[in-house]
């Protein structure tokens, strides 16, 4: 079989992202009430090991991808690029062939999209893009899911997004075009998506409205989403916060969406910033089972990616 990487959603398409999310289900479901550290039945990875390289800090990803091993039976490696010689300036494609020599498969969580390109052209095992610049795939399987655990159906959901067209976005908008819902954006002039993204799932039949009015954007929304305003590592802080406050998910703003909307974000979050305590803490957030369905999502994309989905 030949190598499966998971660079972006695009790169396993609609029929994979369907099984992997249909898996992530039944496995959460038939390990309810286990301790967290117990292997799934099937222990499908054992045996098996990744490394993880991380060139960015992290919680989420490194702990669900750690336990996504546990859980079906495998281990996981840390790297952090400091340590290794990656910060010493060995390349990513020397680091890529001697990996894929010791390791069944390769995540990463870096800056420059680029990195994770070369690192996959390079490796014999999956390369597993645990986020960059550009997109954050693993997010988003998470995302669906749980939506997809809220009753709601992904095929013509109206999902609004409020703040910085950045990598999430651009994931979710690979994800409309895959499974084919509509995305409404308000985003402050300069902060768009890149158009590729937009243009990706317009072709696909999806309606994607961008607007400079928040509560435009927030009207009649199944799903509310935004995400922390300044990354790690970006300048210019100052400016871009100025910019975002209009976009700030206030209880206002929740009451412009369905009356059982559901608010995500993908944490950490700046509560007072992008989210206000009285959204973030309300029974409309679901940002905590967001969070934990990382291992669930992590599993099924492993899963995938060595072929056993």
């Amino acid at each position: 079989m030949a190598c499966r990487h998971f660079l972006d959603l695009s790169n396993a398409g609609s029929d994979a992202l369907k099984t992997m999310l249909a898996d992530a289900h039944a496995r959460k479901a038939a390990r309810r009430d286990w301790p967290r550290g117990r292997a799934d039945d099937d222990a499908p990875l054992a045996g098996h090991v990744l490394a993880m390289i991380f060139e960015k800090n992290s919680t989420r990803t490194r702990v669900s991808f750690d336990m996504a091993m546990r859980q079906l039976g495998g281990t996981a490696l840390i790297m952090d690029a400091g340590s290794t010689q990656l910060g010493r300036g060995e390349s990513l494609a020397d680091t890529a062939r001697v990996l894929s020599r010791m390791v069944d498969a390769i995540m990463i969580r870096t800056d420059d999209h680029a990195k994770i390109e070369e690192l996959a052209r390079h490796a014999t095992v999956p390369v597993i893009n645990g986020l960059t610049d550009r997109s954050h795939p693993c997010q988003i399987v998470a995302d669906l899911l749980t939506i997809e655990e809220q009753g709601k159906a992904l095929k013509g959901l109206e999902l609004a997004w409020l703040g910085d067209g950045n990598n999430v976005l651009h994931s979710i908008l690979e994800a409309a075009a895959l499974l084919g819902f509509n995305v409404r954006v308000g985003v402050p002039q300069g902060y768009e998506p890149e158009a590729e993204f937009v243009d990706m799932a317009r072709a696909a039949g999806c309606t994607v409205t961008l607007t400079r009015d928040a509560p435009e954007a927030a009207a009649g929304a199944d799903i509310v989403v935004t995400d922390t305003w300044v990354s790690m590592g970006q300048e210019h802080a100052h400016n871009k916060l100025a910019a975002m406050a209009p976009y700030q998910v206030d209880g206002r703003l929740m009451a412009q969406a369905k009356p059982d909307a559901r608010f995500l974000h993908c944490l950490p979050a700046h509560v007072g910033d992008e989210v206000s305590e009285d959204v973030f803490e309300s029974d409309q957030s679901v940002v905590f089972d967001e969070a934990e369905n990382r291992i669930h999502a992590q599993k099924s994309v492993l899963l995938w990616s060595l072929g056993l989905l």
